[in-house]
């Protein structure tokens, strides 16, 4: 049996904005000494209150325009929660059911044209050191505004995944909202693929996530292993599950990180520490 990719991205990049997301502190934190780039509101202290960085916003706004989105009248931050150490507070203040951007599209190349299901604004997490049997955290990172542009799975094969990539790459750099240097984490890429049998219609039942490759090499790499990973399996009658996956560049090859969760399993609810954000012709307002 022949089969053939179903592949949607995710495209998280960083704003290049003064302050954080939601505090005053500095979000130029690179290569900064661990931990100074923070204060009780991105650690989630108690009584600590957030507000809305305006700045982020209107980049926000300015990708989802560039891409065709149609920009939300109204948009609600949310709180995603779960209990990996990334952020001090136990949950992410990002949007879901509420997103600023929906509905855009941007053709690439061959082309194919890759319609975007959303563009909607966070906050960074920390990042996460590995080192002789530890995990040494450093917050600086958190709380930086981030943007996350979604697709639907419309590529097949990696030449469109590159193309798309770097297609994105040069519009937040030409719209100066980022230099989205990868090297820098500025801009990660993560791919959700699942295969199924040639002339299948349905999406499959599955789908594995590619998490954090900042590297459009190392995603070419990763999702033409995986693709063949998971064909394999289906050959020998395996069962494949929802899974978080890894690239591991030394070996080659894709790794167990964890189970995938489905949206439920963030509980998110909207913060109740921010307002509705209300767009109205030539002005946006919070309520």
């Amino acid at each position: 049996m022949k089969y053939e990719p179903v592949i949607g991205l995710e495209v998280h990049v960083e704003l290049d904005t003064k302050s954080k997301m939601f505090c005053r502190c500095s979000a130029d934190f690179f290569g900064k000494e661990a931990n100074t780039h923070t204060c009780p509101t991105c650690l989630g202290l108690p009584g600590a209150l957030p507000y809305i960085n305006e700045s982020a916003i209107d980049d926000c706004i300015k990708i989802g325009l560039s891409l065709g989105c149609k920009i939300s009248s109204k948009s609600i931050f949310e709180r995603k929660n779960y209990f990996y150490p990334d952020l001090a507070k136990g949950y992410q203040i990002s949007q879901y059911r509420w997103p600023l951007c929906i509905s855009g599209q941007l053709t690439v190349d061959s082309g194919q044209l890759i319609r975007i299901n959303r563009v909607h604004q966070e906050e960074d997490t920390g990042k996460l050191t590995h080192s002789g049997g530890e995990t040494l955290i450093d917050f600086n990172r958190s709380g930086v505004p981030l943007v996350e542009i979604v697709t639907e799975p419309d590529f097949k094969n990696t030449a469109q995944i590159r193309d798309y990539a770097k297609k994105l790459q040069q519009l937040f750099r030409y719209l100066g909202v980022s230099n989205a240097d990868m090297e820098r984490g500025e801009m990660r890429l993560e791919a959700n693929i699942s295969v199924r049998p040639i002339g299948q219609t349905a999406l499959p039942p599955y789908r594995i996530e590619l998490k954090n490759i900042n590297s459009f090499r190392f995603m070419v790499a990763a999702v033409e292993y995986e693709i063949n990973r998971q064909i394999n399996a289906l050959e020998n009658k395996e069962t494949l599950k929802q899974e978080t996956r890894g690239w591991n560049e030394d070996k080659k090859c894709t790794y167990l990180q964890r189970s995938k969760e489905d949206a439920n399993d963030y509980r998110y609810f909207p913060e109740p520490d921010l307002p509705e954000i209300i767009l109205e012709i030539g002005r946006a307002s919070c309520r």
